[in-house]
Order: structure tokens, then C-alpha cells, then sequence
């Protein structure tokens, strides 16, 4: 056991000489690699008596549990004295400005509405807004669209179920909007309408502006000069 608590107290003095991780690799090698001391001592329990080999087995491995303590100990310090000397190393000017974030911007959709809006805004119309799930009423119905027109198939209208579908135009807006309020109105309705059509020139959704004047002595001179102004 004397040679053995001698073994321990070599192998911490030892391992407080390491400067690096290399230097404690090897110290580890001398102690518990494959010719290590405490590894050889081991592989001679088999010369033991019976008697003798679990005293002596438990008294190696408590000295051998020892050594890995001191090991990890050892290991630990060599990693926080160079991360310290790494961070005493660097040079961090916390009074310099961060770093600038790069801004986003508008969809160039959007940013077209946007244009639109303002040019319709700015000849006294205003921007009515509707829902995008249509009943079957508002979006074909109330517009004269009979039954039997193709714009009710399937094959060009996305159903929602028998009474709903995603709105084919933004019509159904100008509707809702006379239910609720009476002339002289002027509006645009902008916004997305779906269609079941989709090649090269289409797309399922797209974006419309329809547009409503309803009002006394207004005129086809009135229409031409909308569109002049839009154009």
C-alpha cells in the first residue's frame, strides 16, 4: 500500500508540472497507459493469492481513482488558464458601434398597390376592402352571373365547399360596399383574386383593381380621363 499512496502522490506532482495538454497526455501514459504503473499493477493481481487479490485489487483502483481525479483536475486548469490568457489576448473595443442591419423593403407587388392607391387617392377615390373566401352569392349572383356561365366550373373557380369560393375578381367588394352605403361613392378595390389557372402567362392568384364611381353627371368623359390619369 506504501508504494502505492507513493505512486499517487508522484503522479499529482507530476501532473502539476504540465504546462500543456500534450505534457498531461504523456504524464497520463506514464500512469495509466498501456505500460502504465497503475496498468501493470493491475495485471499482476493474477500473481496474487486468492486471498490477497481483492485487498489488493480495491486498494489499486482507489489509488487508480485518484490519479483520474487528479487528472481531470489538472486538465481543467491548463483549459481556463488559456482561455483566460486567450481573452486577455484579444482586443475588444466595446465602444465601437455594431455591426448595421441590413433592411428589408416592400414587395415590388405591394409596392405597385401602393403606387396605385395613392394616384386614385389623389382624384378623390378611397380603397374598399372585402374578404378573400367569397360567398357563392356576392361573387357570382348578385353580379348577374347565371348558372350556367363557365366562370361557376370548377375548372375555373376554387370551392371552398357549395357556397364558398376563393374570389374570382374583386367585384364582389363593390357590392358589399352599396349594401352598406349609399352614392355619391367613388372607390377602388384592390387586392388578390384566385382563378384555376396556371401556364407560363398565368398564375393561380394574381392582384386586380376594379374601380366604382357612382355619382350625377358623371360620363364617359369622366372614365376616359380616370384612365388617362392612371395611365
Amino acid at each position: 500500500m506504501n508504494n502505492l499512496e507513493h505512486t499517487l502522490k508522484e503522479a499529482r506532482e507530476d501532473f502539476d508540472q504540465c504546462q500543456t495538454l500534450t505534457d498531461l497526455d504523456q504524464a497520463k501514459a506514464k500512469y495509466l497507459g498501456k505500460s502504465g504503473v497503475l496498468t501493470e499493477a493491475l495485471k499482476s493481481l493474477g500473481k496474487l493469492s486468492a486471498e490477497e487479490r481483492p485487498k489488493v485489487g480495491a486498494e489499486i483502483n482507489l489509488v487508480k481513482q485518484g490519479v483520474e481525479e487528479a487528472l481531470e483536475k489538472k486538465r481543467e486548469a491548463i483549459l481556463n488558464a488559456a482561455q483566460a490568457k486567450q481573452l486577455a489576448e484579444e482586443s475588444l473595443d466595446v465602444t465601437l458601434p455594431s455591426r448595421k442591419e441590413d433592411q428589408g423593403s416592400l414587395h415590388p407587388v405591394t409596392q405597385t398597390l401602393h403606387r396605385i392607391e395613392s394616384l386614385f387617392h389623389s382624384i378623390g377615390f378611397s380603397v374598399a376592402q372585402g374578404p378573400q373566401i367569397e360567398s357563392d352569392f356576392y361573387n357570382f349572383t348578385a353580379l348577374n352571373i347565371p348558372e350556367s356561365h363557365p366562370a361557376r366550373a370548377m375548372h375555373d373557380t376554387f370551392y371552398i365547399d357549395e357556397s364558398y369560393v376563393l374570389r374570382t375578381h374583386t367585384s364582389p367588394v363593390q357590392i358589399r360596399h352599396l349594401e352598406k352605403n349609399k352614392p355619391p361613392l367613388k372607390i377602388i378595390s384592390p387586392g388578390r383574386v384566385y382563378r384555376v389557372d396556371s401556364d407560363a402567362t398565368h398564375s393561380p392568384m394574381f392582384h386586380q383593381v376594379e374601380g366604382l364611381w357612382v355619382d350625377q353627371q358623371v360620363s364617359f368623359a369622366d372614365l376616359k380621363g380616370v384612365i388617362e390619369d392612371f395611365l
